[in-house]
């Protein structure tokens, strides 16, 4: 099913359900997502609506969990403040929240990733130290983050054999091969599921909120250390990883998880130039940590 989400539909929305906020003006967000597109309503509430049937179930664990979680977490997150329903125009659920100030950290130039290295490791400690016994399991609703990488084995296969058998190719099956090793041996903890530079929000260069738990559960936390290679490097990396207590295979762990959102990225027939870029990015700097991985 194919629905045009866009300012109108999200004004006959709030008009039909919440007449009370009719007269505030809508605009779209940019970057708008991929799951849900979102639209600021007023100076300080935002109405969030998935744009698929595979996100829809996002809404109820959100609305269910975030206020579980905020008060244990060192930084805002995103505060629901009311559930939309189904209607004529558009068939699921979706969501109002409380507006977060800030600006994503990938476009904001003048972040000091020094200081957000370590703002996100004591968030993602904060958030792996939650009581995690009743939290919603990994599976389809977040796409396993925090599960298994197995799940994602073929994926990773084909875009490998898509590249070709080079050296390059080899250092990268070893990676993903090291990646299958282990497993979490812990009981399970939170995470985020989407720890990217489009979610976490900058003012004045330090992090000022993480927003968009849509992707996430309880289980193996490697998938929250993604971040360490698609926006941190060098000095940055260090501080990041240095700031979290976690052991050698938990972070080729999420080398693996790395590499699969990389491979699956620069070998999709329609991706852009940019992103390509930054992917063929993730996939040097995962070699080169696997390299040097060996050499200690």
């Amino acid at each position: 099913m194919t629905i045009t989400i866009d300012v109108a539909l999200v004004h006959r929305l709030v008009a039909e359900q919440f007449p009370d906020l009719a007269h505030l003006a809508i605009s779209p967000v940019v970057p708008g997502g991929w799951d849900n597109r979102t639209f600021r309503l007023g100076d300080n509430m935002l109405a969030r609506l998935p744009s698929a049937d595979r996100y829809v179930a996002q809404v109820a664990k959100e609305h269910r969990w975030l206020p579980v979680l905020a008060p244990h977490l060192p930084l805002p997150i995103p505060v629901p403040l009311a559930r939309g329903e189904p209607s004529q125009d558009y068939p699921w659920p979706w969501s109002i929240y409380r507006w977060l100030p800030g600006n994503p950290v990938a476009r904001e130039p003048q972040a000091d990733l020094n200081r957000a290295a370590r703002s996100l490791a004591d968030f993602l400690g904060a958030l792996h130290r939650i009581d995690a016994r009743d939290g919603p399991p990994h599976g389809d609703h977040n796409f396993h983050r925090g599960g298994p990488l197995a799940v994602y084995a073929r994926e990773v296969q084909a875009a490998l054999a898509v590249l070709g058998e080079t050296a390059e190719t080899g250092v990268l099956r070893d990676v993903w091969a090291n990646a299958l090793e282990s497993q979490w041996e812990r009981p399970p903890v939170w995470v985020h599921g989407d720890v990217s530079g489009g979610n976490l929000l900058v003012r004045d260069g330090d992090l000022s909120a993480v927003i968009d738990f849509g992707s996430s559960a309880v289980g193996d936390p490697a998938c929250d250390l993604v971040i360490a290679w698609t926006l941190f490097s060098g000095e940055s990396r260090a501080t990041f990883r240095a700031a979290l207590s976690l052991d050698e295979k938990t972070w080729r762990r999420a080398r693996g998880w790395a590499l699969w959102k990389a491979l699956i990225t620069v070998t999709a027939p329609d991706i852009g130039q940019d992103g390509a870029e930054a992917s063929w990015r993730v996939i040097a700097d995962v070699s080169a940590d696997h390299r040097q991985g060996l050499q200690t």
